[in-house]
């Protein structure tokens, strides 16, 4: 370890949920000045011993050391007090408040007799030579509400690195990044690195934990596996670690008959936002459509299921007009829409898994009228033995699922219906190697039972890994089109970032 002293150590730390262990008996050393990645499937325990640490969960067994103390009865207050700063997985700014409000929320800069005015001027000055220091071009007084999923992102990472914190806890810190914002984080990682700083860092991307990690830690269903330096592990050896078994291919992709085309854009254009779009699919294809994030694709497919309008074009479902002015239209017509954003559009979080998975089918499990609660609970139960879906109980809300099972429950909710076109936006966002494979061999196995799947990603792997041609957008026009074959990273990006739009 050099001379990077221990900052943070974990023992024996055990935890139970509704009598369910999360945690059994793990064990870990955070070094000051030092990158430890946290690596594991989704529910393997990460984000729960994440929030013990940072005073969201107490443990029911174990001992923590912070700077050489044993601590206890942590809260969150507490935890920010000693310096410890979590920049969660699930973003939960305040959307009508400024970047400069939302960065120093409870923590405001006071002014006047008791320190009882908020000092404006200081707040938005200090949020400023932040912003700056993090090459961030925003204004400090946009309001969250405003920004991308990935703007959010990064000002949640500015917030935890204006803390001045000892230690920086990540979960997922590049989820929603492109790769400028994803180098802008590293730099700042490497900062908070030579200022002695510990970063726990949560991911699944398997490059940036070798790029990234002084030290691993791999947990499995709650027990630690293996902690050791990077130096320890291949990517084989920690991806079978991880999951306890070999995943040979995590684009298990198959060949299956494409069949007559069943789904066609011509001319689809909205001001400002995408032109002159024409694609075709055909019955069992797998349509990659590619480009840098805000090229435009995710509008696409937003407007193709009624969510936005656009001003000309025509849509063609078996060669017959489709006449799209609302997301009902679309269900009606057979297309599905799996969303970027799962938690914001994609699911009723507050509700139970057996409501979700039903939500768009209520007309197969009504009789008079009235909902078939029988009815509903055997179709739902179908369902998820079908995707796998790893629950207790149905009636568990759905917030309470890893994001890979909430993922399924997304899917399993239009699988109830019978479709002609399956959107797929950001497929396998947040989710771990294994829950993305077991999503690539469901995609594979629904192309092959007929059905066009339209993919939007932003990895290129996963394009290149499950697409049967290519699509790249680039300013919100298709730049290049590409056969499996064809297709590469370098000839994907080229079209990705070129000025003017043609096709080979």
């Amino acid at each position: 370890m050099g001379d990077h002293s221990c900052i943070l150590k974990l023992e024996n730390i055990k935890k139970s949920f509704s009598g369910v262990p999360v945690l059994e008996g793990v064990n870990i050393e955070l070094h000051t000045g030092t990158v430890h990645a946290l690596v594991g499937e989704n529910g393997a325990g990460k984000s729960t011993l994440m929030k013990i640490i940072s005073g969201l969960h107490a443990p029911d067994a174990g001992r923590i050391w912070y700077k050489g103390a044993e601590i206890s009865d942590l809260t969150p207050q507490k935890s920010l007090e000693l310096g410890i700063s979590m920049i969660h997985q699930e973003l939960n700014p305040e959307p009508y408040m400024t970047i400069a409000e939302n960065i120093f929320l409870g923590r405001e800069p006071c002014v006047g007799p008791g320190g009882k005015f908020v000092h404006f001027k200081k707040m938005y000055q200090d949020t400023q030579n932040i912003l700056t220091k993090m090459d961030i071009a925003y204004d400090p007084h946009t309001t969250m509400g405003e920004l991308s999923l990935a703007g959010k992102q990064l000002i949640e990472i500015a917030k935890a690195i204006s803390r001045n914190a000892s230690v920086v806890i990540m979960d997922e810190p590049t989820s929603a990044l492109t790769d400028d914002e994803v180098a802008i984080l590293f730099r700042q990682i490497e900062d908070l690195k030579a200022k002695n700083v510990a970063v726990i860092y949560i991911t699944h991307k398997m490059d940036e934990i070798f790029a990234l990690a002084d030290d691993i830690t791999v947990l499995r269903d709650g027990v630690m596996i293996e902690s050791a330096p990077r130096e320890s592990f291949t990517m084989e050896s920690l991806i079978n670690q991880m999951v306890g078994r070999e995943i040979k291919d995590v684009f298990p992709k198959f060949e299956v008959p494409i069949g007559e085309t069943v789904f066609e854009v011509r001319g689809l254009t909205s001001k400002g936002v995408f032109e002159n779009i024409s694609f075709s699919l055909r019955k069992g294809e797998i349509l990659g459509l590619s480009g840098l994030v805000g090229a435009g694709r995710t509008e696409v497919s937003r407007a193709i299921f009624g969510l936005d309008k656009f001003d000309t074009g025509e849509i063609f479902m078996n060669g017959k007009p489709l006449v799209i002015r609302n997301t009902r239209n679309a269900i009606a017509a057979g297309i599905a829409y799996v969303p970027e954003d799962r938690k914001e559009i994609g699911l009723v979080l507050c509700r139970p898994i057996r409501e979700n998975v039903s939500l768009a089918a209520l007309e197969q499990i009504e009789s008079g009228g009235f909902l078939n609660l029988e009815k509903e609970k055997s179709r739902v139960r179908q369902m998820v033995e079908r995707l796998l879906i790893k629950i207790s109980s149905a009636e568990n809300v759905v917030s309470s699922l890893s994001g890979g099972n909430q993922q399924k429950v997304v899917l399993a909710k239009w699988l109830m219906r019978d479709l002609q076109l399956l959107i797929l936006d950001e497929p396998t966002r947040g989710i771990d190697v294994g829950a993305k494979a077991e999503i690539h061999r469901m995609m594979c196995e629904l192309a092959g039972k007929g059905l066009a799947i339209l993919m939007i990603s932003s990895e290129l792997p996963e394009i290149l890994g499950m697409s049967d041609r290519v699509l790249v957008m680039h300013e919100g026009k298709i730049t290049g089109e590409l056969s499996r074959s064809e297709a590469t990273q370098e000839k994907i990006m080229k079209y990705a970032v070129m000025n003017e739009g043609y096709r080979e």
